[in-house]
């Protein structure tokens, strides 16, 4: 084995760094394997092997002349803290001095006085737009499964720059265990650095660590000129070691935002990790000892917790199954240069935020026509009066972010021809931050012509139509692919995406050279050139898909893989920079206009988060990796 067990960095086997061979044969650092011990774990953290406790290393420090480094079972410490000579790495480091931790963080510094008025100029309202498949159905027909389309795009924010925009609380819990060591934390340090000075003096942020154990390491202050220094102060005395307690850090973390006294109108977490939870192999094990105020609940999200899963190594079921369960985006990044960057894209939106408790609702406007279906992913919608209504609650909205919801009807038969049907009356009531009032924008009533026989451009179908059917085709290929995967029938997998695909080219959109229907054909490349083996998938197509997944079902951008352009995998995939393990290239850019955004925003992403991306690859690109 040439990884420890736990923190699943390179086991050397040198003088100075000891290693512990279990009894299963499994193999650790030894300050990584004392630290699990500690935390009253006798089995092992690999195979679950249950050890002999007289076995465990405790009290009696191994001997330094052990030519093959490894410590014998039986050697243990005198005391739970190992000598300073077990942390070579660190020997000449002191380690940083915190101020003991209150029993509750309602230590939070006071909000300014004024937040709520957050834009100078009235505000702007949501927007409603509505499609229908085709301009026209004949009035004999009773068509049973029509889709219709019902789009509401957010504001913008006052200016380019963001000023006068929406505070927010946020907090970030950052891995730290041994595997974090060396570049990793250093690219992390600057990332979150990005992070701070991006956050104006209304914002609060605090900032929670995790490895065996987790503490807070800076209160909720206000990211002040000084509040800047003293958080960033913060971040550069994080130091690595240890095993990885995912589950630890995100309650500290949650706990840091219920125990506030004031609260900004946004909250957020930002979770990343490395590593495998040492302590929770699986994802219902963690998420049972969640506490509810991050569970969804008709998708208004008190905390969501967006997660970044890091490198090849961290359990990315578990990182999608916190964001699922919090109503946050799961992102999968490749190589350790992209941490600033997919900050960045996911800041950007975070900080962008303009209207809360988004709900969008349609009502049956003549009789006869009934709503059969919304297949909205992760935005709760629910289908009342029989089939008469629907809402769907979207939650918050990004400065111009747009989502789009198919609306399956039931149409009648007409009454007579050359008339008009009304199908839809659509409304769409949320709280505008920037009034704190309650806003109701009613869309224009769906209609569509009901002639006696419908001409070719009557019957035409509708690209905007088209392309939101071809995105959800895309995204539940993905789903149902990566279930096959994970039943090890990575044929199958493989199959349903090729299929899937040949459907989306025959598509009217694709035929007419859609872009958003080009970049879902390409996402499917991308998804199968991940799923070419089994091992490929485990390796980084697990990942990639559940990153995917994750951004599909919230329409929302999440970073993907190792790109490199400002299209971050946003629910599509422009890539420059592929995984070692690609075959193919996806879309290419010209020398010089790496890091350069394209022309056209990708599927989800914002004009806010497409800034914040430029903004990150301008500052500060990291060298080669």
């Amino acid at each position: 084995m040439n990884n420890c067990g736990i923190c699943r960095s390179s086991l050397t086997r040198r003088l100075s760094e000891a290693i512990f061979t279990a009894e299963c044969s499994h193999v650790f650092h030894y300050h990584c394997i004392l630290k699990n011990v500690q935390q009253g774990n006798l089995c092992c953290p690999v195979c679950q092997a249950k050890w002999n406790k007289d076995n465990v290393p405790f009290q009696v420090p191994p001997p330094q002349n052990n030519n093959s480094g490894t410590i014998p079972c039986h050697f243990t410490f005198p005391s739970q803290q190992p000598p300073h000579w077990f942390y070579p790495q660190y020997s000449s480091m002191p380690e940083p001095e915190y101020p003991p931790e209150p029993p509750t963080f309602s230590d939070d510094e006071p909000l300014p006085s004024c937040t709520s008025s957050i834009q100078s100029s009235a505000p702007q309202n949501i927007t409603v737009k509505t499609h229908t498949e085709s301009s026209a159905i004949s009035s004999a027909e009773s068509i049973p499964n029509f889709p219709v389309l019902v789009s509401i795009l957010a504001p913008p924010l006052q200016d380019s720059e963001g000023h006068g925009r929406t505070p927010i609380d946020l907090v970030t819990v950052l891995d730290v265990s041994g595997s974090m060591e060396g570049t990793k934390l250093s690219l992390l340090k600057q990332a979150v650095t990005f992070v701070i000075q991006n956050l104006g003096p209304s914002d609060r942020l605090s900032v929670v660590s995790f490895s065996s154990s987790c503490r807070r390491v800076f209160p909720l202050q206000r990211m002040s000129v000084d509040g800047h220094e003293s958080a960033i102060l913060a971040i550069e005395s994080l130091r690595a070691g240890g095993a990885t307690n995912i589950a630890e850090g995100l309650k500290k973390g949650i706990k840091v935002l219920e125990d506030r006294r004031e609260r900004n109108p946004v909250s957020s977490i930002i979770l990343l990790s490395d590593g495998i939870d040492t302590y929770n192999r699986t994802a219902n094990r963690l998420l049972n000892q969640l506490p509810d105020s991050i569970r969804s609940s008709n998708m208004q999200h008190e905390i969501p917790v967006h997660t970044f899963g890091f490198g090849y190594d961290h359990d990315p079921n578990i990182m999608h199954a916190i964001s699922d369960l919090s109503g946050g985006t799961f992102s999968f990044i490749e190589s350790v240069g992209m941490i600033q960057d997919s900050f960045a894209l996911c800041i950007g939106g975070l900080l962008s935020v303009v209207a809360q408790e988004v709900r969008l609702t349609v009502r049956s406007a003549s009789p006869g026509v009934k709503i059969l279906a919304i297949p909205s992913g992760r935005h709760v919608n629910e289908i009342s009066d029989e089939g008469q209504q629907g809402v769907v609650h979207v939650g918050n909205m990004y400065a111009e972010e747009e989502k789009q919801f198919l609306v399956y009807l039931l149409v009648p038969e007409s009454s007579g021809p050359y008339t008009k049907m009304s199908l839809l009356d659509v409304l769409c009531m949320y709280k505008d931050l920037a009034s704190n009032e309650l806003i109701r924008v009613q869309g224009e009533k769906m209609e569509i012509l009901r002639p006696e026989v419908c001409s070719p451009a009557e019957k035409a179908v509708s690209l905007e139509v088209d392309r939101q059917r071809n995105r959800i085709l895309v995204a539940e290929a993905i789903a149902e692919a990566q279930r096959l995967a994970e039943m090890g029938n990575i044929e199958g997998a493989q199959a349903l995406l090729a299929q899937r695909k040949e459907i989306l080219l025959t598509s009217p959109a694709s035929q007419a050279g859609d872009y958003h229907s080009n970049l879902f054909e390409t996402e499917l490349r991308e998804i199968m050139d991940r799923m070419a083996s089994m091992k490929l998938y485990k390796q980084t197509g697990r990942a990639y898909a559940l990153a995917g997944i994750s951004s599909h079902k919230s329409q929302r951008a999440s970073a993907r893989g190792d790109t490199r352009a400002s299209c971050l995998n946003s629910g599509s995939v422009v890539s420059r920079k592929r995984g070692p393990r690609s075959r193919n290239s996806t879309y290419s850019f010209a020398p010089g206009e790496l890091g350069q955004p394209p022309a056209a925003v990708g599927a989800f992403e914002t004009p806010a988060m497409v800034r914040m991306v430029r903004k990150s690859q301008n500052r500060n690109q990291p060298g080669p990796y």
